[in-house]
């Protein structure tokens, strides 16, 4: 992005931005950007967000689970839930159904389900960037000893 400047200052602007919102919790707001970075095969992104889970003090142990979150007894019915959402939403064309907003629109209410639409989108946005441009894992995760779901070169690769 350093290549074009005002890109660059536009989308960090907005990342800012985001980083501010408050309405949904930051674990699933975490689980949420991993399901869809690992859906959409961004190696650096999972990199970097199992960096971020380890340094803002999220349950390692979930976070290493969020790749095989369907075999995984770690996860709550909601955190299950805020993954398949953030997949189907990842999925192309989206797969999202009215009965996946409405169950979590009940148990989040309103804003938290807006910002975490939203947080996917941006996912999306951040992980097929990364994914087009051939940025791979950089050793982030090394930091909290947490493996890679996805091998550097597999964008596109569907986790599972």
């Amino acid at each position: 992005m350093w290549h074009d400047k005002p890109v660059a200052k536009a989308v960090f602007g907005f990342e800012r931005k985001v980083a501010t919102w408050k309405a949904l919790d930051p674990h699933l707001k975490t689980y949420a950007e991993m399901a869809s970075a690992g859906a959409i095969g961004c190696s650096w992104c999972l990199d970097f967000g199992y960096f971020l889970a380890h340094t803002n003090g999220l349950d390692e142990a979930k976070v290493r689970e969020v790749p095989r979150w369907r075999e995984s007894e770690v996860f709550t019915d909601l955190e299950r839930d805020v993954m398949a959402y953030a997949e189907a939403m990842t999925a192309s064309p989206p797969e999202v159904t009215d009965e996946m907003v409405a169950s979590l629109d009940g148990r989040l209410g309103h804003a938290a389900v807006v910002e975490l639409t939203m947080v996917v989108a941006v996912e999306n946005q951040r992980s097929r960037f990364n994914a087009a441009m051939g940025l791979a894992s950089q050793g982030y995760s090394d930091v909290c000893e947490l493996p890679l779901a996805v091998p550097s070169g597999t964008a596109g690769t569907i986790l599972g």
